[in-house]
């Protein structure tokens, strides 16, 4: 396995030991070449020899039966994941074993694990093996720590990739408690799985049964809504006739109503209160010609004034009968009724004996001698 050199100077690769071997002097330790790692170093030519050692990772299967401590063969299997050490001494001590052949490292390591394989599963049983595989792995490589070390050779790791009973059944039968706990409880778990899956199922139809009577109602409703409004709006029209036809009558009941009253107070105006005027117009005449009676009456007991009384006693009636005549054609609101015509016959009364007043002052002395020296029979009214 040689390497370009250039000037006589060699440099190995990362993973390799360059080994340097030649001349008088030997290497340190007694050593019979020269180890180098990690740089180059000058080669003279035709008096150094060079190799190269790997220190790459090496795999090594094993696959040996052994018997158990119950005498149980069973076949077991292993990788073996090894290199040559990387100090000096590991380098020197397998490059003298395997720098000529290096292919030997795998087969003399298979060879030493298998050794002690043997030898550890002889001290344990089938069910510490099953169970404590980590540990049967740990124990083979402290068995084969001191000689791999000799020949120079470190181990990284010891895989146990199977265990066989070679169909005794040991293991099948050892692992039936296991495997029927196991199937029970997948069989429980089954059960519990599809009892969920049917409490889902009965759930999720439940909800959609909720689901589809909630949509029901929601779609009764809505329809109802929809109804009332179709109804309300087919019957909008007749109910808005029906409501201006009230509302005409109504209106028509108020305007008569009020022509009524109109009507009354018309009538009272026109017939009622002039049929009362004159009614009290005659009341009016009666008390008046009383009166006259009761003046003429007075008169006749008076000596002293039997002329003049007779006179204003003649005079009265006709004073009062022109200020009644004035009521005839008038027409008269009397708005309190039998009181005010009353109030009105009195006013009437009062009006005239104003006026007597009147033409008794009126009267000069001129005329009241006149009326004393002139016979009875020739007094005017």
């Amino acid at each position: 396995m040689g390497r370009p050199m250039m000037f006589g100077y060699r440099v190995p690769s990362p993973d390799e030991a360059m080994l340097i071997s030649g001349g008088r002097n030997r290497a340190a330790g007694g050593a019979p070449f020269r180890v180098v790692t990690g740089h180059g170093a000058f080669i003279m030519p035709f008096f150094r020899k060079v190799r190269f050692l790997s220190l790459k990772m090496i795999e090594a299967e094993v696959s040996e039966t052994c018997v158990t401590k119950q005498a149980i063969a069973l076949k077991v299997r292993a990788v073996i994941a090894f290199k040559v050490g990387n100090d000096t001494e590991s380098i020197v001590n397998a490059g003298q074993r395997f720098l000529s052949d290096q292919g030997q490292m795998a087969v003399l390591t298979g060879r030493i694990f298998s050794g002690h394989l043997r030898s550890i599963v002889g001290s344990m049983t089938v069910e510490e093996i099953i169970t404590e595989r980590q540990k049967l792995a740990m124990e083979v490589l402290d068995g084969s720590a001191v000689e791999m070390a000799r020949i120079g050779l470190t181990i990284d790791s010891l895989q146990i990739q199977s265990i066989d009973d070679m169909e005794l059944g040991y293991i099948s039968a050892m692992a039936a408690p296991h495997n029927a706990a196991i199937q029970r409880e997948a069989q429980i778990a089954q059960a519990k799985a599809d009892q969920e899956a049917a409490e889902a199922a009965q759930e999720s139809a439940r909800r959609q049964a909720e689901f589809a009577r909630e949509t029901a109602v929601v779609q009764a409703k809505y329809r109802a809504e929809i109804d009332k409004a179709q109804a309300e709006a087919s019957q909008s029209g007749p109910l808005a006739e029906a409501t201006a036809q009230r509302e005409v009558v109504a209106a028509r009941a108020e305007l008569a109503l009020r022509e009524a009253d109109l009507r009354e107070k018309q009538l009272i105006a026109e017939v009622v209160k002039p049929a009362e005027a004159d009614a009290q117009r005659v009341r009016v005449l009666a008390k008046a010609d009383a009166e006259a009676t009761e003046i003429q009456a007075a008169a006749a007991a008076s000596n002293d004034r039997v002329a003049l009384d007779r006179l204003i006693i003649e005079q009265l009636p006709q004073i009062v009968k022109e200020a009644a005549s004035g009521l005839r054609g008038a027409n008269v609101n009397v708005l309190s009724g039998a009181d005010g015509l009353g109030e009105m016959a009195a006013g009437l009364v009062g009006q005239g004996l104003s006026i007597l007043d009147s033409v008794k002052r009126g009267l000069s002395q001129k005329d009241e001698e006149q009326l004393k020296q002139a016979p009875r029979g020739e007094l005017e009214p």
